[in-house]
């Protein structure tokens, strides 16, 4: 059963992603913003043993670059 609550990404949204078009790329990343930022996190120990979490701007950049290049160079739509 599909939970009615999840909001997904239009077709065309999608269509126009896949050509590159610009608007359309940064819509998918929003959409997939959060789950990005969850990936990237890490954890950071400081020199009195207490955990710190943090979102590494890199790892963000390198996950946001491949989800780009895939829509655009391996993503195909069956109808």
């Amino acid at each position: 059963m599909q939970d009615k609550n999840v909001n997904e990404i239009p077709l065309s949204i999608i269509e126009s992603a896949i050509q590159g078009e610009d608007a359309s790329l940064r819509y998918v990343l929003s959409y997939f913003k959060n789950y990005i930022n969850k990936l990237a996190t890490r954890v950071m120990t400081n020199e009195y043993g207490e955990k710190y979490y943090y979102v590494d701007d890199d790892i963000v950049a390198r996950l946001e670059a491949k989800l780009v290049f895939s829509i655009i160079n391996n993503f195909k739509i069956e109808r």
